[in-house]
């Protein structure tokens, strides 16, 4: 039987290894929250150095594109669905409407999607863009939008690398941005990857498609990129797993359009080709499910609407190097 003072003794040299993990030779425990880009997970400018967990929980990674302007649409409604659906935030650009002043930000935005600023990837648009190349966009998001005047960064999200990128600045192969993003998809250890941004190469929506993104998406395609977010057009569309040329390909990245955070909403201008799915009239989230090697969707509609689209995937296993 242990003596009294040796109990005490093991005790409290459990509490010290408690306390400072690394220096008894265990592993710091994993947290289940989602990661910001506060966390040391980010990386911005260079290829990633992200390490996945060894237990990875599921992530909810919740948001829209193209949502507030100060006394029109209704940013609100979609707001109070952020208010019950827990997880990281992301925005795909337009952020405020029209010219992406600091007073946009705290007039529009704030009052509405801002009270979930602090769980928020974002993405920069066109309209955050007017303002002074996304100065008042930086300033309002702060770190978690990536280094001033680039517009573009990647984090780790469970067992997900997230890449957010800038529509608005060159994205062809030999630019900064593309080499950039290169780089941190070779270095990524991640099983799957989801990339955003704000102008989508593919849309049935009335704004020309992007094409000065194909050479990013033909990239994202060589490594194995499993989803490609964008806004843009004020609607909801979900498309097939495509090549950068738009032919369907089951091992290229699945688009989903999601330009209904809040602002007035576009009809269809065409029909593209390898669409599956597409809403006009129905504000709303789309809420993803990240698992370790899988993925589900949800699109959630505001409230007194019932249009849903739901379905899920696996990730795409990367070709070998």
């Amino acid at each position: 039987m242990r003596s009294r003072s040796s109990v005490i003794g093991l005790v409290s040299s459990l509490l010290l290894c408690s306390a400072l993990t690394s220096r008894c030779g265990g592993n710091a425990p994993v947290s289940p929250t989602s990661p910001t880009p506060l966390e040391s997970k980010t990386s911005v400018g260079g290829p990633s150095a992200a390490v996945v967990p060894e237990v990875v929980a599921d992530e909810v990674f919740v948001g829209a594109g193209d949502i507030a302007r100060c006394g029109v649409g209704d940013p609100e409604a979609t707001a109070r669905l952020l208010d019950r659906i827990p997880g990281t935030v992301f925005t795909l650009g337009d952020n405020v409407q029209d010219l992406g002043t600091a007073e946009e930000y705290s007039g529009c935005f704030e009052p509405t999607w801002g009270r979930h600023r602090s769980r928020v990837l974002p993405t920069v648009g066109n309209h955050d863009w007017y303002g002074g190349a996304g100065r008042p966009y930086f300033a309002y998001f702060g770190v978690s939008a990536g280094p001033a005047g680039l517009g573009y960064y990647g984090t780790t999200l469970g067992a997900w690398r997230i890449i957010s990128l800038n529509s608005e600045i060159p994205a062809g192969a030999g630019s900064p941005q593309y080499e950039w993003l290169k780089a941190e998809l070779a270095a990524s250890p991640s099983a799957c990857t989801l990339a955003m941004w704000h102008r989508p190469l593919f849309t049935s929506g009335p704004n020309e498609p992007a094409a000065h993104m194909r050479d990013i998406w033909r990239l994202l395609s060589q490594h194995g990129a499993d989803l490609v977010l964008s806004g843009h057009n004020h609607m909801y569309e979900r498309f097939a797993p495509q090549d950068a040329d738009g032919r369907a390909d089951p091992r290229g990245p699945r688009e989903f359009v999601v330009g209904t955070g809040g602002y007035p909403l576009y009809g269809r201008a065409r029909s593209q080709a390898n669409s599956e799915v597409l809403e006009s009239a129905t504000w709303g989230v789309l809420k993803l499910t990240l698992k370790s090697s899988s993925y589900a969707w949800e699109f959630v509609p505001v409230d007194g609407k019932s249009f849903r689209d739901s379905g899920a995937a696996a990730c795409i296993v990367p070709p070998a190097s």
